[in-house]
């Protein structure tokens, strides 16, 4: 299970003389896409971290013996001075913010914070493709559209990613500061390569990888009209180009731990169906339950005889769905039944009493629960 905070390592730097980092001067924007063009095309900066992957509103550039932070919050100031510290604490005395007598404001913050999961705010969401809910242009210049509305309190984000051209994508060598992260390919196929896991792979639809903590990766590829589903744990997280690292790196190290979890590839060709845990369903297992440690478990389940449909309740900190084919019928106590099709997604909050009724002979329903273990509880049947 996910711990609530991820530290970053144990070594006091209380005496080092290497505590504080490199100072950002802040300087506010209004719109973030075009002020980053302007300082990497224009000026020759370069792009060191962006934050959040799906509607940016913060970047840090280095160039030219200065770092800059741009910030979309940072309102009509003209600019503040950012000092990045090891251990914040055994600088100035302590202080986090300080002004010159000039005026200047200066705030002392953690260089490497630890990845903070919010408490989960449970509730039924439920997200149609046929809404026309908007795609916002996001990092690398992928099309994202939220799939969780609110986010359940920041604990959770779900992401479908399109990315409409096929040939390279503009990516870089980065990592996520996570505690979990999925990336599933629902459409087309994505040719990508990972830190220790070898040369450059082909996702294909059906296919997924866990992307542990801080793991390097980059996206060289894209089909035509690309579809990824991406879940990270939490919501809100930074996104840190490696400009030094070159993929794939010179060994392989598959079993290699980042943050307690390992890499993982599922593909779903090569997949057993089993059981599922509703009736009437069977699903493949992708092994992401053992490589996230038990932070979570990642299925896809499709129908498999003629079962009942059953009402059942979870006791899943989060349990999210997301329909890759076909359609169902979700019934959820107290509200009204919702047919889903392909491209719908819900999430249904701990303790609530739902069914998936009226399946289609080709559903296939991805299902991603966190932690891995938990218990479904099956119900008398419920009038809706």
């Amino acid at each position: 299970m996910l711990n609530a905070s991820l530290s970053n390592g144990g070594e006091d730097m209380t005496q080092s003389p290497d505590n504080a980092q490199t100072m950002e001067v802040v300087l506010p924007t209004r719109d973030l896409t075009a002020d980053l063009a302007f300082f990497t095309v224009r000026l020759g900066f370069r792009l060191d971290t962006i934050f959040p992957a799906d509607d940016p509103r913060e970047a840090v550039l280095s160039g030219h013996g200065v770092r800059l932070r741009l910030d979309r919050g940072a309102g009509a100031s003209l600019g503040v001075l950012r000092l990045p510290c090891l251990n914040p604490d055994a600088f100035a005395a302590g202080a986090r913010q300080l002004t010159s007598p000039g005026g200047v404001r200066i705030h002392i913050v953690e260089a490497t914070p630890p990845v903070e999961i919010p408490p989960t705010r449970h509730a039924l969401v439920v997200r149609r493709l046929a809404d026309g809910d908007p795609w916002v242009i996001g990092r690398a210049g992928m099309r994202y559209r939220d799939l969780i509305p609110g986010r359940l309190g920041g604990a959770v984000i779900a992401s479908h990613i399109h990315i409409p051209d096929a040939g390279p994508v503009p990516d870089m060598v980065h990592f996520h500061d996570v505690g979990f992260q999925l990336i599933f390919c629902a459409h087309g196929w994505v040719r990508v390569v990972y830190e220790d896991q070898g040369p450059p792979f082909v996702l294909k639809a059906g296919d997924c990888v866990i992307q542990p903590p801080r793991i390097r990766h980059r996206v060289l590829e894209a089909s035509e009209n690309l579809q990824v589903i991406e879940l990270s744990v939490p919501a809100e997280h930074v996104t840190t180009m490696d400009h030094e690292m070159a993929l794939p790196t010179p060994a392989s190290d598959p079993g290699r731990r980042f943050g307690g979890q390992t890499f993982r590839r599922s593909q779903a060709d090569a997949a057993d169906w089993l059981p599922w845990r509703l009736s009437g369903f069977e699903a493949r297992e992708t092994g992401i339950s053992v490589a996230s440690a038990g932070a979570a478990s990642v299925r896809v389940a499709r129908p498999a005889g003629q079962g009942s449909p059953i009402w059942t309740s979870h006791n899943a900190n989060i349990l999210f769905g997301f329909i890759w084919s076909g359609s169902l019928t979700l019934h959820a106590q107290g509200h009204a039944a919702q047919k889903l099709s392909a491209g719908d997604s819900f999430v249904i909050p701990l303790g609530m009493k739902t069914a998936l009724m009226d399946s289609a002979p080709d559903l296939q329903l991805l299902e991603v629960s966190l932690p891995a273990a938990f218990e479904t509880v099956e119900h008398e049947a419920i009038a809706d």
